[in-house]
């Protein structure tokens, strides 16, 4: 960076700055970088082999999404994360977590890093939504899942790339001939 990022906005989840970057090439370029505090994100498979999905209301995306449970971190670890999300927007609680990795959701603006998380051996806890939220729950065959990720039904980045990931790690093909 050759100067210092200039603070245009600091809000209750974003910040936004403005930072002069001299690129590898020796480029000089003004960027404008959203700050976020990331988040981490949960396929929840029961017993059963179904995947939990939530429709979640998002009025930024224009209506309603098909997401995994997931929220900001806030201050907290990612498997701290992980965890309360999964109880308060799924009410189920894990023994077994294997992480899948993070994700950029979209690196030419945003800091935002997702923790991905595969969570198994589930247990019911009491919900907890947040007044904020509008979520309903269900509870879908992995395969349903995946394939709706893969067909586009799903939009949401984190879930495509968390469903993909989890059927490779459960020994799943994570694509289908059409």
């Amino acid at each position: 960076m050759t100067d210092s990022p200039r603070r245009l906005y600091a809000g209750r989840v974003v910040t936004l700055d403005v930072v002069d970057v001299t690129l590898p090439n020796g480029h000089v370029a003004t960027l404008e970088v959203v700050g976020h505090p990331g988040g981490a994100a949960v396929v929840a498979v029961d017993a059963a082999g179904r995947v939990c999905l939530l429709r979640q209301y998002r009025h930024v995306a224009g209506g309603w999404l098909w997401e995994i449970p997931a929220g900001k971190l806030d201050g907290k670890s990612p498997d701290a994360t992980a965890r309360a999300e999964l109880a308060e927007e799924a009410g189920v609680s894990a023994r077994d977590w294997q992480p899948l990795g993070e994700i950029l959701s979209s690196p030419g603006v945003f800091r935002e890093v997702v923790h991905l998380y595969l969570a198994r051996e589930l247990s019911p806890v009491e919900l907890a939504h947040e007044a904020a939220e509008v979520i309903e729950v269900t509870w879908v065959p992995f395969a349903d899942a995946l394939r709706r990720a893969l067909d586009g039904e799903i939009r949401d980045a984190k879930t495509v790339v968390a469903l993909v990931r989890a059927a490779g790690r459960l020994g799943l093909p994570a694509a289908r001939e059409r």
